[in-house]
């Protein structure tokens, strides 16, 4: 069965080149409020978006990102946050301590900004628009945190860029349903379904024909592909500074 919705999820692209047009307000609000629409624990709603269309402060953040010219392109640029400030308050005004030392307090405004943030994407590109998660928000958390004057109690998740697309879309395949279904119990024999992915996207001509050397086999060569490619994505640790600061921001990780 397929519906609209369906139809539309099917057709995501992260845009990486945008129009100069602006984005009205208007629009910006409707996307977001289609976020607010998301499932949220406990109806806290322990999320933030801070929006910017400010082109020098735009400018300021792809520094921050590093050098990503789509944010400085984009007309919109949106840091979705985790945000405990209104729980705090919220304690606050019924005169209660608000206790957010553990790790479940983290966790719980970050999956509400994750959730809230990829529904105000499908909002964007039903609307037209083109957007693109930026990750590397993360890559300076407290540089971000300083430029945008975010309280305790918040801490930028995940950067999202949103404008007009202009290039075309680029539609890549995904892994397949063998490969994240498990019926009843974890099955762990995957290596079929992440060959055949490793293959699909190697045809999508994304990693420009690169060789790589055949693991174990040093003399022998093979095309650079998403197992090459996600493999060396986890090999070294990344942002080890993003503990320290949350736990600055008053997020504490007991």
């Amino acid at each position: 069965m397929s519906t609209p919705t369906i139809e539309q999820l099917y057709k995501h692209y992260s845009v990486r080149s945008y129009k100069p047009d602006p984005v009205s307000r208007t629009d910006i609000e409707t996307v977001v409020a289609a976020g607010q629409r998301a499932s949220t624990s406990s109806n806290l709603q322990t999320y933030s978006v801070v929006v910017v269309t400010d082109e020098a402060k735009r400018h300021a953040l792809s520094k921050l990102c590093g050098g990503q010219t789509s944010i400085q392109e984009a007309p919109v640029f949106m840091a979705w946050c985790a945000d405990l400030t209104k729980l705090d308050r919220a304690c606050e005004l019924r005169g209660y301590t608000h206790v957010h030392s553990h790790v479940e307090n983290f966790l719980v405004a970050a999956v509400d900004a994750a959730l809230a943030m990829q529904n105000a994407a499908v909002a964007a590109e039903s609307m037209g628009m083109g957007m693109c998660y930026i990750g590397a928000i993360r890559n300076e958390s407290q540089g971000v945190i300083d430029l945008l004057e975010l309280p305790e109690l918040v801490f930028p998740v995940s950067g999202m860029v949103l404008g007009w697309p202009n290039a075309e879309p680029n539609i890549r395949p995904r892994l397949g349903l063998d490969a994240v279904i498990h019926w009843e119990s974890f099955n762990s024999e995957q290596d079929d379904a992440l060959h055949a992915y490793d293959k699909a996207m190697i045809e999508t001509g994304i990693y420009d024909g690169r060789q790589v050397p055949v693991p174990g086999q040093e003399d022998e060569m093979e095309e650079y592909g998403w197992l090459e490619h996600s493999a060396r994505r986890v090999i070294a640790p990344k942002r080890e500074h993003i503990l320290p600061v949350l736990r600055s921001q008053g997020f504490g990780m007991e």
